[in-house]
This record gives C-alpha cells, sequence and structure tokens, in this order.
C-alpha cells in the first residue's frame, strides 16, 4: 500500500509539472511490475485530450479528482507530509534529469504548442493567473498562450 501510496504522489507531481488535465481513475492505469520478491507499481496516463487545454489549476491535480479519493486517503493514511515532499522532490529530480537529455525534443514541442491554439484565450487566461497565484510569481503574466504556460510551469516546478 505504501508503494502504490508513493506512486500516486509522484503521478501527482508528473501530471502538474506537464499539465495534463482529466486523470481521473478511468483515464490512467496502474502498471504492476513483479521484482523478485516484492511489486513495483508505475501509475500511467492513457487519456491525453486534456493536456495544456483547461483554465483550472486543481484539474491539472489527480488528487482534486473524486475518483481518486482512496488514492488520497491511502497517501494521507500511510505516509507522512515530508515523506510526500521528499517523494514530490524526488519526481522534480527525474523530471528535470529526462528535460536536459532531451531539451531540443521539448524546445520544438513548446514551440509547436505555443504556434497552434491548444486552448481558448479565456482558459489561458484564467490558468495564467491560477498558476501565477499558485507559484507566487509574476512569471505568468508574459504567456500568451499554453506553450509559454507549460514552460514557465515547468521552470518553475523545476527550480
Amino acid at each position: 500500500k505504501v508503494r502504490l501510496a508513493k506512486e500516486f504522489v509522484k503521478f501527482n507531481e508528473r501530471c502538474f509539472a506537464r499539465l495534463l488535465g482529466d486523470m481521473r481513475a478511468y483515464n490512467y492505469v496502474v502498471d504492476i511490475t513483479p521484482d523478485f520478491d516484492e511489486v513495483q507499481y508505475r501509475i500511467r496516463a492513457i487519456d491525453f485530450d486534456q493536456q495544456c487545454y483547461e483554465g483550472k489549476k486543481s484539474l491539472y491535480l489527480p488528487q482534486f479528482f473524486k475518483d481518486n479519493y482512496p488514492f488520497v486517503e491511502l497517501c494521507m493514511d500511510l505516509l507522512p507530509q515530508e515523506t510526500v515532499l521528499q517523494y514530490q522532490k524526488e519526481e522534480r529530480a527525474l523530471i528535470r534529469k529526462r528535460l536536459l537529455s532531451s531539451k531540443y525534443r521539448m524546445k520544438d514541442l513548446i514551440d509547436a504548442m505555443r504556434l497552434g491554439g491548444v486552448s481558448p484565450k479565456d482558459k489561458v487566461s484564467l490558468l495564467k493567473k491560477e498558476l501565477g497565484d499558485h507559484h507566487k510569481s509574476g512569471a505568468f503574466k508574459k504567456c500568451q498562450n499554453m506553450g509559454d504556460i507549460v514552460r514557465v510551469n515547468l521552470k518553475m516546478v523545476l527550480s
């Protein structure tokens, strides 16, 4: 149960860093891998139609979906706050490492997002305000589109 709770904390962090929304229980799978005498868990998204589309910050945090409340309860029951913070820090370090190893691919993706209309302007405006408040930063005010927001959010989450 602790391993599953740990993975949910990390999954929540991955979704927020990359702004992957609508991660209700039916939009991801739990990949179970036997490892000698233990079992490893990895939560993997299977639905990406709400990536960088929504305007509300809470829609990018799986912990706020009613379907995921059993996971949230598991985390609250089994993981002390300092452990949760440690798992978040570990996941950010892994994301940072992946970004550094593929920075040109990431730049190309964000550039493509900046050109296309990924999300309506009203959702862009709402999200940049909510993320600015969340991170206590004015950096989001300059964002014109979801590509800009993802770039700034990654910088904030990973700094």
